[in-house]
């Protein structure tokens, strides 16, 4: 045997080496790169170019008007739920329709909400401040101090998550001639006092993440410059962001820190009056939702054995005193209040102003527990008397007086709002009118079978009469812990199921239907799972004789349109059309694109090798090839989504164009992350995407 010389030995590992940076130069050049530039003039070309021809085919359909007036009616609706937040004997309420496209921010009292025909007084007109400022102003919400003496309003130019807050005065109705204030930044402020806010903002050079997020909370108080705020933490440029958190209730305020290391690894730190930040002694995996009476309520992503104490379960609702945390430094007693099961999550959690309220779902439908404690520290869990079978919401807690408003809804139940004071029995208060006939379809829970054997849920709703294969619209998301319940689409009541078509949700891993290790079985390296899982539901309909191959439509958004966009790169045989909104596309660039930094917790970090190998596997843009025969295929974005932005759906877009695949893009100017700022907007992006799915889908 001829041994090697080490010279050429050497020799074929530097060819090697040389080959291996040859490949992964190749697998980096991006000739689409320039549609990066998102406000640049070539790239808005190319998207008044697209856009154009996608409108031009869309509107063409005699449905599109009709689908336009008919979404643009129920959106605009005098009859929908005016959904309030209560603040002791005030309902607070934003509101859009015909005559306030942008909206006003109004208020009422309880007894006057809890009538069919409130008596509202308007705060802010939103269109006359635009019309004014001569600002495309979104509104983004209001934080308000205890006794509602200020208000800190959030606006956005354009709908995106940049805003400007500024501070207004709910009774005079105008804003607070040098209040505090705070410029265009993806900036989060929070009363400590009527005097006193905690705020975290872009302050210049280096005060920011990676993510594009603020790292440093300062305390300003009332009659200081900006300049003279006081720092009260100042974060790492890794970590995702620093935020302040007030709890506020009748018993008093509880000002926080937050630091989020990664996006799902948090740290707490309590601020006392002086501004000193106090670590809690908590683990990374604790999710701090609430207060009441000086008890902090929390959810468990992950199992916790405190010293001293059992062993606290993953997904597990807890209580703990955060005076005697505090005081000690140690983790004191720790209340478990739920633990759930295999098949269950906690999903809202409020605490008002005598109880802790909490929205729990077994088997993805949901129900109301109210949690109290007793004099003795006992707690105490009951179940409300709410609807079953459907989806459960706590949609406001009163925490300077009495009582919660829940809501519930189904796949063929409008949305009802009721009310529980002290221990009584909830009543409903009000409840939307049907937008369609019920009475001809079905909603049934299945399961399907994914490619490793886990049992996976799903819903569909169609027409009891269809005795085989429909045109059907399958809907998922599967990221980030983000469950898909019950809800009452309108729409689809409206213009899809009149037809002879049908639709399904699916409970895909990588949600949060099952709690927190729903989520992990699909994070990062396993994130194959959730696709698997969606064509297993895809699978198991077709089997059903459900729907068939041809009639099979897929629609998702955010993580959701990079799920669609995977499962028709990898099974186009599968699908007859794809719907892909606002998504994630190119998971090699992710993180340099918007916030994407922060989602590496989700997905892994492409400059990983062992990560970035994961990613590259099933990363649509990526994996898009010529000669393939894909799905037809909608991207659908906005230019001030300045969190995914525009950039994936562009540059897949235009490869996809390039290799000759079948495929329509439009871009909306406004909108933000929601790709529509108005109902008109919505509306739009609506009815084009329901012809679209009707023409390719073969509905009639």
């Amino acid at each position: 045997m001829r041994v090697r010389s080490w010279t050429s030995i050497l020799t074929a590992l530097v060819l090697s080496l040389g080959a291996m940076t040859a490949m992964y130069a190749a697998e980096t050049v991006d000739p689409y790169l320039w549609l990066e530039d998102v406000h640049g003039t070539k790239p808005l070309e190319w998207v008044e170019q697209h856009n154009a021809v996608a409108l031009k085919q869309l509107k063409a359909s005699a449905d599109y008007q009709k689908n336009y007036d008919t979404i643009l009616a129920l959106l605009d609706a005098n009859d929908r739920i005016p959904t309030g937040q209560l603040h002791g004997d005030t309902v607070f309420n934003f509101w859009q329709d015909p005559a306030h496209v942008r909206g006003i921010w109004r208020r009422t009292t309880i007894a006057s909400y809890e009538t069919a025909a409130p008596q509202w007084d308007t705060i802010l007109d939103v269109d006359e401040l635009a019309r004014t400022e001569n600002k495309s102003w979104v509104f983004k919400g209001a934080t308000c101090s205890p006794d509602l003496a200020r208000c800190l309003l959030k606006l956005s130019p354009g709908g995106g998550d940049t805003v400007v807050l500024r501070e207004f005065d709910p009774a005079a109705k105008r804003f607070v001639d040098e209040g505090f204030a705070l410029g265009e930044a993806k900036a989060e402020a929070a009363y400590a006092d009527t005097n006193t806010v905690l705020f975290s903002t872009d302050f210049g050079l280096g005060t920011l993440t990676q993510s594009g997020y603020p790292r440093i909370v300062k305390m300003w108080r009332r009659g200081e410059q900006l300049s003279q705020a006081q720092v009260v933490f100042e974060g790492k440029p890794e970590d995702v962001i620093v935020s302040p958190a007030v709890f506020h209730s009748v018993h008093g305020s509880t000002a926080l820190v937050t630091r989020a290391v990664s996006f799902f690894d948090t740290e707490y730190y309590y601020v006392s009056p002086e501004g000193r930040g106090i670590a809690l002694p908590l683990p990374l995996s604790a999710v701090l939702k609430a207060e009441l009476n000086g008890d902090v309520i929390a959810v468990m992503r992950q199992a916790w054995k405190p010293e001293g104490q059992a062993e606290i379960p993953q997904g597990a609702l807890i209580a703990f005193s955060l005076k005697d945390m505090i005081g000690s430094g140690v983790v004191p007693p720790i209340s478990v209040l739920y633990t759930p099961g295999p098949r269950a999550s906690v999903e809202d959690v409020e605490a008002g102003s005598d109880a802790v309220y909490a929205s729990i779902f077994e088997n993805v439908t949901g129900s109301i527990h109210t949690f109290r404690r007793d004099e003795n520290g006992k707690w105490s869990d009951s179940k409300l008397a709410l609807p079953p079978g459907g989806s459960t919401g706590v949609s406001s807690a009163n925490q300077f007086g009495p009582g919660a408003y829940f809501s519930y809804q189904g796949f063929l139940t409008p949305t009802t709002l009721f009310a529980a004071k002290g221990q009584s029995a909830p009543a409903a208060i009000k409840a939307m009118p049907a937008r369609f006939d019920a009475a001809p379809y079905e909603s049934k829970q299945y399961e399907a079978r994914s490619r490793d054997g886990t049992r996976i849920p799903y819903f569909v709703v169609r027409p009891k009469s269809a005795s085989g294969p429909t045109p059907m619209v399958l809907y998922g998301y599967g990221g980030f812990e983000i469950s898909q319940t019950p809800f009452y689409w309108s729409s689809m009541g409206k213009l899809w199921l009149p037809r002879g078509g049908s639709y399904a949700v699916a409970n895909i891993r990588g949600g949060g239907e099952f709690g927190p290790a729903w989520h992990e079985a699909a994070q990062k390296g396993n994130r194959q799972l959730a696709f698997d899982d969606f064509i297993g539901v895809a699978e198991d309909m077709i089997r059903r004789g459900l729907t068939s191959e041809k009639q099979l439509g897929i629609m998702g958004g955010s993580n959701g349109g990079l799920l669609v966009g995977t499962v028709a790169v990898q099974r186009p045989d599968l699908f007859g059309a794809v719907v892909c909104q606002v998504p994630l596309l190119d998971m090699l660039r992710f993180a340099k694109i918007g916030a994407g930094a922060s989602w590496v917790g989700e997905y892994g970090d492409p400059e990983n090798s062992i990560e970035r190998a994961a990613l590259i596997a099933y990363s649509p843009y990526q994996n898009v090839k010529p000669n393939v025969k894909y799905p037809p295929i909608f991207f659908v974005t906005a230019t001030s989504d300045d969190r995914v932005t525009p950039v994936h759906a562009r540059k897949m877009a235009a490869k996809m164009e390039a290799q000759g695949h079948e495929m329509l893009f439009y871009e909306n100017t406004e909108g933000g992350h929601a790709a529509a700022a108005n109902h008109a907007q919505s509306a739009e992006m609506n009815a084009l995407t329901f012809v679209y799915l009707a023409q390719k889908l073969g509905l009639k």
